[in-house]
């Protein structure tokens, strides 16, 4: 919705489905012109219908408004794991997206893979496209990519945030003040991520341009701590195989 706003993209009609009245309020405060309500037969007969909930109660929750969805709509589901076929099964309509957002199309600046069912021609798929495109750079790919997006892309600030956020505090500990350390903090980051991808220097060349590496001794653990959450991750919100 942000991201939509900021870019000023008008659409007929929003309306907005949650159980929690709070999160309504707060969104109606912020985009008076959408509506609110926490009956999903209401979002569900709209003619496109983004499906952002987690996957194991998508299917329960498709199943008790299916009757509602319109044959032709388009239904964009947000979730890993439950596949364009399962969505299928449950609903009428063949116009099924799947997509993995991302929480930087909240700047519109997104990194979100999308795919699509097999009734979609390549103008429909455009239009689609250019319509989510506004969130930031948004590209078709396989469908069995998506999981692995969701874990190398859109969880991917989680993994980093929290270490930056203490860096700050570092900063202000050793002579800094608050703008300082944003600002040295953000800039040495977009650098060194431009610095490490640079096409003409191996990572390991990248590496060593820094001889002092102050937390060398916990780096295994860290690679470690990686491999055993992101990859068991993975395994976990990967589709189930056909017919389980």
């Amino acid at each position: 919705m942000h991201a939509f706003s900021t870019k000023q993209m008008e659409f007929a009609s929003i309306t907005v489905c949650d159980s929690n009245i709070e999160v309504l309020n707060n969104l109606k405060t912020e985009f008076p012109s959408i509506q609110i309500t926490d009956d999903s037969n209401r979002c569900a007969n709209k003619d496109v219908v983004i499906v952002a909930l987690h996957p194991p109660v998508i299917l329960k929750t498709l199943n008790a408004v299916k009757d509602v969805v319109k044959q032709n709509a388009i239904v964009i589901s947000l979730a890993p794991k439950v596949t364009i076929e399962k969505l299928y099964a449950t609903l009428s309509t063949q116009n099924i997206v799947r997509m993995i957002p991302n929480a930087t199309s909240y700047i519109n600046k997104g990194y979100n893979p999308v795919c699509f069912s097999d009734s979609f021609s390549a103008s429909e798929k455009l239009d689609i496209l250019q319509i989510l495109r506004v969130l930031g750079y948004t590209f078709e790919t396989d469908e069995q990519k998506l999981e692995s997006y969701a874990i190398i892309s859109a969880m991917l600030p989680t993994y980093f945030w929290f270490q930056w956020q203490e860096l700050e505090k570092i900063g202000l500990k050793i002579g800094l003040d608050s703008k300082e350390t944003k600002e040295a903090i953000r800039e040495t980051i977009l650098a060194a991520t431009q610095l490490f991808y640079n096409p003409d220097l191996a990572h390991e060349e990248v590496m060593d341009l820094i001889p002092l590496k102050p937390v060398a001794e916990h780096e295994q653990a860290i690679r470690d701590c990686f491999n055993d959450k992101l990859i068991s991750l993975f395994e976990k919100i990967k589709p189930e195989p056909v017919g389980v």
